[in-house]
C-alpha cells in the first residue's frame, strides 16, 4: 500500500509512505530538515505500524505543536483507520 500525506505544523511538504502489510517498507519526506527526516525514515523502515505510532505519536518540534514523525505517526493511523472502514 502507499500513502501519500500532506504534513501540517512542520517543515516537510510531503510524506511518501510504502507499506506491506502492516509493516513499513520506505518512507519519504519532500522538505524539512534533511538529516533528521532521513534518519527518521531510516529508523521506521522495517518497524511495524503500530509499533512507530507508539514510539513517535506526539513529539514535538521545538515550540511546534507537532514534528516531522509526529506528522508520520498522523498519517500511518489514518491510513488504519481507513484500512478498517
Amino acid at each position: 500500500m502507499e500513502i501519500h500525506y500532506k504534513p501540517q505544523g512542520v517543515c516537510s511538504r510531503a510524506i511518501d509512505i510504502v507499506l506491506d502489510g502492516d509493516t513499513i517498507q520506505s518512507v519519504t519526506f519532500t522538505g524539512g530538515c534533511s538529516g533528521n527526516t532521513q534518519g527518521v525514515a531510516a529508523l521506521a523502515q522495517g518497524m511495524t505500524v503500530q509499533e512507530y505510532i507508539k514510539r513517535c505519536k506526539g513529539i514535538k518540534c521545538g515550540m511546534k505543536k507537532t514534528s516531522c514523525p509526529a506528522q508520520l505517526a498522523e498519517a500511518l493511523e489514518e491510513a488504519l483507520s481507513a484500512a478498517t472502514v
